[in-house]
């Protein structure tokens, strides 16, 4: 049975905002061998189409953010959206019914299946499916934007503290 995951970079604050802070070049090798090793992610949709990016060539790309896009392309993919109608290489949608599919998501494959976007990580999170969250906290403070906790906190038992590179500590945490 898989494991479903939910991990982002947090600011200490507790927002998520791609836009503000990044990886440093450390912590982004870290996220192309996890995407690697990933047995697919599931997204909402407008980090789907975020994420989308990775699906063309960037001449300026490096030899990571080129890893990177590579193990991104490679991956199988699930969207939840009730706008969209068809989605990129590589990705399914996923139908009215969220946690059947993701249930049976969950039983048919081994392995760490990411989800991404806080928004859909709280309807997973509603729905007890999530196994797993890693945060990644950044030193750095936004105060506003989108929180790593679209909803209330689940009850959380830390198993794991991480540090990531000079700046960033990963915290792991399981449901309680």
């Amino acid at each position: 049975m898989a494991k479903l995951v939910f991990g982002m970079n947090q600011s200490l604050d507790g927002y998520v905002d791609h836009m503000e802070f990044g990886p440093s070049p450390t912590l982004f090798r870290h996220f192309i061998k996890e995407a690697e090793g990933q047995a697919g992610s599931v997204y909402g949709r407008r980090m789907y189409e975020i994420m989308r990016y990775w699906d063309d060539e960037h001449p300026e790309w490096d030899a990571d953010r080129r890893a990177f896009a590579a193990a991104w392309r490679k991956q199988q993919k699930w969207v939840v959206s009730r706008s969209l109608k068809s989605v990129g290489p590589n990705a399914s949608l996923v139908g009215d019914d969220l946690e059947g599919a993701i249930r049976e998501l969950k039983a048919g494959r081994e392995g760490e299946i990411e989800v991404a976007g806080p928004d859909l990580a709280r309807s997973l999170t509603e729905l007890g499916l999530i196994d797993e969250y890693r945060i990644y906290l950044h030193p750095v403070v936004l105060g506003h934007g989108t929180p790593y906790f679209a909803g209330p906190r689940p009850p959380l038992r830390l198993v794991a503290h991480d540090r990531m590179d000079e700046d960033v500590i990963r915290l792991t945490y399981v449901p309680a």
